[in-house]
């Protein structure tokens, strides 16, 4: 299980700092599933979960959940953070904005993730109460100042623009550049395409936007597990293809069901979900994504030489080759 909410609430079982009494109102930034309360902390927490196989667990829990900050003035803000510095600043930069002066900010996260640099980082823009080391990672905490807007400045990433036009955000996947893998992919497409296509794990919209704008295709729906990328897809799906209907679903392609179907599924499958790779995610999502394909209908992918995908293809696939591939990358076919 993760560590990061036991990190976090460390500082309150331990009497570091107060616990927050009855109808106190708390922000959870990043909120994970499995976060058990200590004794005595009896605030109303709103949980933030960008991404949706961790926001659907969420739900069960009975606090209000939301994929973004909302809300103002809470007494209490969370930040478990991850791998990702400028989206740990953001967090950070959020939580300043949407605490009360004098309410209490408090930051996790592990060792191994660089929360000692954003500690720093965030000690130089404003003065920290305390800290501790604990499970493998590092907590800190501060009381919110009141005038935070440098901080929040400063913390606040720009939106990123990658090839001059496409708006990504912190914490995306190829943030700041085209992924060699994706581009491949769409060089790689034949020119015959058509009919209702779909972009499974979508991102921030590349192959969507080279469907839209390269190949004749009625329309093309967007699925995506974060949404943050989403909502930059949707910005940089409305610059291209007027003509193509377009539909955003925020989803988790391997537990929620597919209702439609299509003629063309481009995807450029994840294989991580830490640090280490996990081939089997790029296996389930090539399982959902033969079974979403119309009779007849083509499945096209970008993969790390390596991954073990051709078993798959073979197994359910009624025909599958290889189109292209690179020193790092192959693109495969599949056709139901």
């Amino acid at each position: 299980m993760d560590s990061r909410p036991a990190i976090a609430l460390h500082p309150f079982e331990t009497g570091m700092v107060d616990l927050p009494n009855s109808g106190a109102r708390g922000l959870m930034l990043n909120a994970l599933p499995g976060m058990r309360r200590p004794e005595g902390f009896k605030a109303e927490l709103a949980l933030v979960q960008d991404l949706r196989p961790l926001f659907l667990p969420l739900q069960t829990t009975g606090h209000e959940i939301s994929p973004e900050p909302e809300g103002s003035d809470y007494d209490l803000s969370i930040a478990l953070c991850g791998r990702h510095r400028r989206q740990n600043e953001l967090w950070v930069a959020q939580a300043l904005e949407r605490t009360r002066s004098g309410g209490l900010i408090v930051v996790a996260g592990g060792k191994t993730d660089g929360i000692a640099s954003l500690k720093k980082r965030v000690g130089s823009l404003v003065e920290l109460a305390g800290s501790e080391s604990k499970y493998h990672g590092v907590v800190f905490w501060l009381t919110r100042p009141r005038d935070a807007d440098d901080a929040i400045d400063a913390l606040t990433p720009p939106p990123g623009l990658v090839d001059g036009r496409f708006v990504t955000g912190a914490g995306m996947f190829s943030a700041d550049r085209v992924d060699p893998g994706s581009r491949l992919l769409a060089e790689s497409l034949p020119a015959d395409l058509k009919g209702a296509a779909a972009d499974f794990g979508a991102g921030w919209g590349y192959l969507s936007a080279a469907l839209a704008e390269r190949h004749a295709m009625a329309s093309i729906d967007l699925y995506e597990a974060s949404h943050a990328a989403l909502e930059a897809a949707k910005v940089n799906m409305n610059k291209v293809g007027p003509d193509v209907a377009r539909r955003y679903f925020w989803h988790d392609l391997l537990a929620e069901p597919m209702v439609h179907r299509y003629d063309v599924i481009v995807m450029n499958p994840p294989f991580h979900q830490g640090r280490a790779a996990e081939p089997e995610i790029g296996i389930a999502m090539v399982k959902a994504a033969l079974g979403a394909l119309k009779k007849g209908g083509r499945l096209f992918m970008v993969a790390n030489k390596g991954l073990p995908y051709e078993n798959i293809l073979k197994a359910e696939a009624a025909s599958y080759g290889e189109l292209a591939q690179d020193a790092r990358f192959r693109v495969l076919m599949a056709s139901k």
